[in-house]
């Protein structure tokens, strides 16, 4: 693997997360959901754009039509780029006031699938929800505590997602047809002492690239064979997401975040909370876009 890993925004995110790359606009999205930021980085003008937001905002996707849509607090809503202006699209019935949306991608039939959490972490208080092309609302999952990383099968016939505090990937039988899951099983148990599992790609490998909060690493690991293949580390204590992007598709971006830190973490990590990139010697899967 070729481990070259480049800092490539410099920022004091407090909590940077949800990657995505837009391979048509070669531009990588990602946020700061405390701080209420999302970030358009641009390699080739080496710029990092940020529009403040007023509300959290966890995830974010390009949208086929325009613009991307976003992943905030209370739903879903989509955002114009050039006026900045934001419409909410849709929000769960009986979204619970103490949760927030949180992690969240489009699968490759452009559904966008996204997990709440409580403010709190309470257990079980989270799900997980998918909107159709037809601004419509399925719940797939409830009962989760940290709805977080999510990545499919190259042939899309398996969605993994992570339950942050189970320390568990989880697999699930996709149907990208009818966008439901069934037999959930476990993929990859993280050891105690690494890290919890946040935010996760996959490879055309077919392999498992997650990001560990509290572990300054990531971890490339074989879903198939539960083997580890790789430890790559991070100078950030909280590792939170990654996703692969360039025009190779290649390039491996990685987010942190300062939130949760003391003064010793900061003396030991002072550049957590920017934007990494790795290069890499394996092709990843794409960020696809929401088709609504």
């Amino acid at each position: 693997m070729n481990n070259e890993l480049e800092l490539v925004v410099e920022t004091q995110a407090l909590l940077g997360e949800c990657p995505c790359w837009d391979h048509h606009k070669q531009l990588l999205y990602w946020v700061d959901i405390l701080n209420k930021q999302l970030h358009i980085y641009s390699p080739q003008n080496n710029t990092d754009r940020i529009i403040q937001l007023e509300e959290y905002v966890s995830c974010v996707v390009p949208r086929s039509s325009g613009g991307v849509v976003l992943g905030l607090a209370t739903g879903f809503a989509a955002l114009d780029l050039d006026s900045e202006t934001v419409k909410f699209l849709a929000k769960p019935e009986n979204h619970p006031p103490t949760n927030r949306f949180n992690d969240g991608k489009c699968d490759p039939a452009g559904r966008f699938l996204a997990g709440t959490m409580d403010f709190e972490q309470r257990e079980n208080a989270g799900f997980l929800y998918t909107l159709e092309s037809n601004l419509q609302i399925k719940q797939l999952l409830d009962h989760t505590t940290v709805a977080n990383g999510m990545g499919w099968s190259p042939d899309y016939s398996t969605l993994y997602f992570i339950d942050s505090p189970t320390q568990t990937i989880f697999a699930f039988d996709y149907d990208l047809d009818q966008g439901t899951i069934k037999n959930r099983r476990e993929a990859i148990k993280i050891p105690d002492g690494e890290g919890f599992p946040d935010g996760m790609t996959t490879d055309l490998e077919g392999m498992i690239w997650v990001a560990l909060w509290a572990g300054a690493k990531v971890m490339r690991w074989n879903p198939n064979t539960g083997e580890l293949l790789q430890t790559i580390p991070i100078p950030a204590r909280n590792v939170t997401s990654c996703t692969f992007g360039g025009q190779n598709m290649n390039e491996l971006y990685i987010t942190t975040a300062r939130q949760d830190m003391n003064e010793d973490d900061f003396q030991k990590y002072p550049q957590t909370g920017s934007l990494f990139k790795l290069k890499t010697d394996v092709v990843g899967m794409t960020n696809f876009e929401f088709r609504g």
